[in-house]
């Protein structure tokens, strides 16, 4: 049984390459007792990649979720034809340890995809998978939004900030985002925000004090940079909360050419704000729990959500550096077969 994946072959410098990435064809072996062989349907293409493969010897698969089917099987709980979402990396085919227990505060390598009902099976890497529990948790622990409160999001168009955003809004807080084209905006106001802004023809400080004159409670940063400064120095109120979840502004910045300071301490010290960085890992344990109630907000009709599919195998580093051009809206997934 042959196997595709694409592997790292040189460590990204700045904005990512094509030479950057090798897509490799190998033989796989046959199948041992509790092993599983699976096939990717869809996969996942996210903002964190791109800062986490500098910790990936070079030759290595480009890390990622997929949603799968299992082709073949020696594990009992696994049968042929149940459906998962495995952390496998870029691979169109893979030989899993069905039985071998995750790692401490790690998701398994392989989880029974949950009964999505007629949902699309996609949705178990985006609201129902990895990049919603980023949002619910993220937002949710270390935020702990209060009915009333203001609430901003950047990156708003985004899977994440679209879902913080709306999870805001179940909470009964004012919520503002900012997304970087006028018809991601509209989008990210279909959804119920109250206040959607394009940071590429505003000033963010002159519009966030117009979308909020009374400052902002609770902040759920995608980005970083110069944005997040001007909102810590000017916007945040007295024992504001601030969840540290990406930093897309530098994620493709040499080293050389990173920002340095303004620094944000007297600001975090003088109004006693909470920033807090995070890993979804983390809450692992409550991994069911989110998706019973999430799903339930689906269903609802409470959570809406888009996906920005690229068709085919081949297109994962196309993909891959569309999302972090900014040309997705929504979770941005590469399918390879129909389902």
């Amino acid at each position: 049984m042959k196997a595709q994946k694409w592997t790292l072959v040189k460590h990204f410098d700045g904005f990512p390459k094509d030479s950057d990435l090798e897509l490799v064809e190998e033989e796989l072996p046959e199948i041992k007792d509790g092993e599983v062989l699976i096939e990717a349907l869809y996969l996942s293409v996210d903002p964190y990649m791109r800062p986490y493969s500098a910790n990936l010897p070079l030759g290595a698969t480009m890390i990622g979720q997929q949603v799968a089917k299992v082709l073949q099987s020696k594990a009992a709980d696994f049968p042929i034809g149940q459906l998962v979402v495995a952390t496998v990396g870029w691979r169109t085919r893979t030989i899993v340890n069905a039985v071998k227990p995750p790692n401490d505060g790690m998701l398994p390598t392989i989880l029974k995809l949950p009964d999505l009902g007629n949902l699309d099976p996609s949705l178990g890497l985006s609201v129902l998978g990895m990049t919603g529990a980023t949002a619910y948790f993220g937002f949710l622990r270390l935020c702990t939004p209060k009915a009333g409160e203001t609430v901003l999001v950047n990156a708003a168009a985004g899977a994440v900030g679209s879902m913080v955003g709306q999870i805001a809004k179940i909470k009964g807080c004012k919520v503002i985002g900012y997304a970087g084209t006028d018809e991601k905006c509209a989008w990210v106001k279909s959804l119920g925000f109250d206040h959607s802004l394009n940071y590429k023809k505003v000033d963010i400080g002159t519009s966030l004090k117009e979308a909020a004159p009374k400052g902002v409670d609770c902040y759920f940063d995608n980005v970083g940079g110069k944005f997040t400064y001007t909102v810590l120095a000017d916007h945040m109120n007295a024992f504001g909360r601030i969840s540290v979840c990406g930093s897309i502004n530098q994620y493709n910045t040499k080293l050389e050419d990173l920002e340095q300071g303004p620094y944000p301490w007297w600001h975090l010290i003088g109004r006693q704000i909470k920033m807090e960085g995070f890993m979804v890992h983390r809450w692992v344990s409550e991994w069911q729990d989110f998706i019973k109630e999430v799903k339930g907000w689906v269903d609802e009709g409470k959570i809406q959500y888009k996906e920005h599919i690229t068709e085919g195998f081949s297109n994962m580093p196309k993909a891959f550096f569309g999302l972090l051009k900014g040309e997705n809206t929504g979770k941005a997934v590469v399918r390879t077969y129909k389902y």
